[in-house]
């Protein structure tokens, strides 16, 4: 195992932060952190780069104990904070050669970081000349640098805009062949473009570990239906498919299935069988965003 977790802990006075978390990941897995502002996913991530203490429970990298030995944990992960750390007044370079320094790195990596994360024609540059997006690049260089086995991004895509956020993608995909990464974000369609894995977690407590393909299978399709009078529950027994029926709103109805097939026109057959005249009618697929909503607002 790249990352073992186990029943990690961590109380800031009162308030617990991280409650009895425990999970693993394998090198060549990206995994999506995903969870509400406040719900413990930065501090879990501090913990695992060796930045804060728990409580309770244990951290392994590559089987080196993180809460024993930090120094040396830290060498082989790679991590980009929420709150990207730069010196600021630096150069691009020189603040790479700073970072290769410490790590004592080869000076020829600063160039192949460069090119890699898109810094080449902003490297010349003062680090506060740049924008958000390309000093979040200076930021993931600097975590590549050392070529890390681990890499821990938190929200690595802020501030980037669209042409960037496909670039970053692609090279953390592309990092993930040969590494374990692990990043928070909350933009679901970047998990569905990036992730092999999803992790949710809410107040500390992890609520879903699934792969990605997993959901995706699993994806159920949610028809809403307004009708022109109000009808008895049970009318909807004899869909085939039906998972779940939710009077959400007055005589409109949440009808969710599991079947790829589209019920619209199943539903329009049985308002005529019925005698029933639809209204308003309105499908989705319940994709990771619904499935996200659903299990943090609870």
């Amino acid at each position: 195992m790249s990352i073992k977790v186990s029943s990690l802990s961590k109380i800031y006075n009162t308030q617990k932060a991280v409650s009895n978390v425990s999970f693993s990941a394998d090198k060549g897995q990206i995994i999506g952190f995903l969870g509400p502002n406040g719900a413990g996913k930065s501090t879990i991530m501090k913990i695992l780069t060796g930045f804060i203490q728990p409580n309770e429970g244990e951290v392994f990298v590559d089987e080196i104990d993180v809460l024993k030995n930090p120094i040396e944990a830290k060498r082989i992960i790679g991590y980009l904070p929420e709150h990207n750390p730069l010196y600021k007044e630096m150069y691009v370079r020189e603040y790479l050669q700073f970072q290769a320094a410490i790590y004592k790195v080869d000076k020829s990596q600063i160039e192949i970081c460069i090119e890699k994360v898109g810094l080449t024609s902003e490297a010349h540059k003062k680090i506060h000349q740049l924008s958000k997006g390309y000093q979040q690049r200076v930021g993931l260089a600097a975590a590549i640098l050392h070529n890390p086995s681990v890499l821990i991004l938190d929200e690595p895509t802020t501030g980037l805009d669209p042409n960037q956020l496909v670039e970053i993608r692609e090279l953390i995909k592309e990092l993930g062949k040969d590494k374990t990464v692990l990043f928070s974000t909350h933009i679901m369609q970047e998990v569905e473009a990036v992730c092999d894995r999803v992790i949710i977690i809410k107040k500390g407590e992890i609520l879903v570990d699934k792969k990605l393909s997993e959901l995706q299978n699993k994806q159920q399709q949610i028809i809403e239906v307004t009708l022109n009078t109000g009808v008895d529950k049970k009318i909807f027994n004899q869909f085939k498919h039906l998972v779940l029926a939710t009077n959400s709103a007055e005589n409109t109805w949440q009808l969710t299935f599991n079947s790829k097939e589209d019920m619209r026109s199943t539903i329009f057959d049985f308002a005529q069988e019925n005698n029933l005249k639809i209204l308003g009618l309105t499908a989705q697929t319940k994709n990771l965003e619904t499935l996200f909503r659903e299990v943090t607002t609870l």
